[in-house]
C-alpha cells in the first residue's frame, strides 16, 4: 500500500479533454491497458521526455510529430514498452499511429505515442489496431480516473490529482495523472505523466512552465536510480475556458506556473509513495552548498546509497551510512568539521562525528516513522536543494525479480 495515499481523489474534467480507455490485450489479461486522449483543435502542448541514450521508438515518434505540428491525439499504451527494438519498433509506433490517423480522420504526425511495460519485446500492433474503433466510440471528459488506472504497470493504485485557478475572474482547471512505481529516476525534464488545463496558453510560456515543474519535480525523485527509456511528461493547454490568453508577461503567469507545478510535484511525490515495495516516503535536503548541483550529488549519493535504503527499511537509525554517504558524493574541499546532519529534528553529525546530544532513542524514533526527513546542513554556500526517495525492501527485489515471469 503507498505511504500516505489511499485512493485516487475525484479528478475534475477538462473542457476540450477527451479520453477513453480500453482492453488491447497487449499485456495483461481483463484489464484496460490502452489510452486514447482527443485533444480540441486549438490546444497548446508541450513536451519533456527521458534522456537515455537507449530512449523507446514512441519517444522518438513523438518527438518528430510535436516539431511538426500540434497533436489532436495521445495513444497511451502500458504493458509493452516499445524500448530497444531497433528500426523494427520505429515502424510499429508508426504504424498505430497511421492506424489511428486513418481511423480518426487526421495525419499521422497529429498522432503521439507513448509505451511503457517489458523492453524488448515487438509491440502487437494488429491488438492496438483492433482497439482503436472501441477507443474512439468510448471517449468522454469524464475519463481521467480510468485513464489513469490503465497507464498502471507495477503501480498499485491510479496516480491522480486536479487544482482550479481563479484568472481575471474565470476559473481555469487542471488535471493530472501519472504512472510509475520502479525504473525511477527520471532526467529530462518507466514514468508518464500527462496534465490537461483549459487555460489559454502561448506557446512559448507552456513550454517554460513545463519546463520549470518538471526540473523541480520528476526530475527530483528517484526509487533506485535506473532512468526508464520511456519517461515523458505532457502539458497541454485547451483553451476552452474564458480566462485571457496568458502569455509571459501576463500577471497570471506566475500563478499558472506555480499551479502547474504543484500538480507535478503532487503527482511526482504519489510516484515515490507507491515505489515498488516501498514502506517508507523520505525527504532529503540538502542545505549550504556552493552551488545546487553539488547539493543533488549529496542528495542522490544518499539516495541511491543501498545501505542507507535498507537501513530506512529496517527502521534503523544507522547514522554512519549516512555520513559516509555525504564523504563519498565527491564534493571538493569538503570540510567536515562544518557538516551536520538531521534525521527530522535531531541532530546526529555534528563537529566531524556523532553530535554530543544524539541518544539512539532519538534516532530510532524518527527512524521508525513512515515519511522521514533527512537533512544535510553543508556550511559552505547558500544553495539548497531537496528530493524525494524511499526504502529498499525484500518486496522490491521479488517484483522486479519475477517482473517478466
Amino acid at each position: 500500500m503507498p505511504v500516505g495515499y489511499s485512493q485516487l481523489p475525484e479528478l475534475l474534467p477538462i473542457a476540450g479533454v477527451r479520453l477513453a480507455s480500453v482492453a488491447a490485450g497487449i499485456r495483461y489479461q481483463q484489464r484496460n491497458d490502452l489510452v486514447l486522449v482527443e485533444l480540441a483543435g486549438a490546444s497548446q502542448c508541450a513536451a519533456v521526455f527521458t534522456r537515455n541514450a537507449f530512449c523507446a521508438a514512441p519517444v522518438l515518434i513523438a518527438k518528430q510529430h510535436l516539431a511538426q505540428t500540434s497533436p489532436r491525439y495521445l495513444l497511451i499504451n502500458s504493458g509493452n514498452a516499445n524500448a530497444g527494438t531497433g528500426e523494427v519498433g520505429m515502424a510499429d509506433a508508426r504504424a498505430t499511429c497511421s492506424a489511428l490517423a486513418d481511423t480518426a480522420g487526421c495525419r499521422r504526425e497529429q498522432v503521439l505515442p507513448f509505451s511503457t511495460g517489458v523492453i524488448g519485446q515487438r509491440l502487437p500492433v494488429e491488438r492496438i489496431e483492433a482497439a482503436l474503433p472501441g477507443a474512439l466510440g468510448g471517449l468522454s471528459e469524464e475519463g481521467w480516473k480510468d485513464a489513469a488506472q490503465a497507464i498502471m504497470t507495477t503501480d498499485t493504485v491510479a496516480k491522480g490529482v486536479s487544482k482550479t485557478l481563479e484568472v481575471d475572474g474565470s476559473m481555469i482547471s487542471i488535471t493530472g495523472i501519472a504512472k510509475g512505481a520502479g525504473m525511477i529516476r527520471p532526467d529530462m525534464a518507466t514514468m508518464l505523466a500527462f496534465i490537461a488545463s483549459d487555460a489559454k496558453l502561448e506557446a512559448g510560456a507552456l513550454t517554460r512552465s513545463l519546463s520549470r515543474a518538471a526540473e523541480a519535480s520528476f526530475n527530483r525523485i528517484t526509487v533506485d536510480g535506473d532512468t526508464s527509456t520511456n519517461d515523458a511528461c505532457v502539458l497541454i493547454a485547451t483553451g476552452t475556458s474564458r480566462s485571457p490568453l496568458i502569455t509571459v508577461e501576463h500577471p497570471a503567469y506566475a500563478a499558472f506556473c506555480d499551479a502547474v507545478s504543484e500538480v507535478c510535484e503532487h503527482l511526482a511525490q504519489l510516484i515515490v509513495r507507491d515505489a515498488e515495495g516501498a514502506t517508507k516516503f523520505v525527504t532529503i535536503q540538502v542545505e549550504g552548498g556552493y552551488e545546487p548541483q553539488e547539493c543533488l550529488d549529496v542528495a542522490y549519493t544518499i539516495a541511491h546509497s543501498p545501505l542507507v535504503k535498507t537501513a530506512l527499511f529496517a527502521s534503523d537509525p544507522n547514522w554512519g551510512r549516512i555520513l559516509a554517504a555525504v564523504g563519498r558524493a565527491g564534493l571538493a574541499d569538503l570540510d567536515i568539521e562544518k557538516i551536520r546532519i538531521f534525521l527530522g529534528g535531531v541532530c546526529i553529525v555534528r563537529d566531524g562525528g556523532m553530535a554530543a546530544e544524539y541518544r539512539e532513542q532519538d534516532g530510532q524514533l524518527i527512524m521508525g516513522q513512515d515519511e522521514i526527513l533527512i537533512r544535510v546542513q553543508l556550511g559552505r554556500g547558500e544553495a539548497c536543494e531537496r528530493i524525494w526517495t524511499c526504502d529498499l525492501s525484500e518486496e522490491y527485489v521479488r517484483i522486479n525479480a519475477e517482473y517478466r515471469t
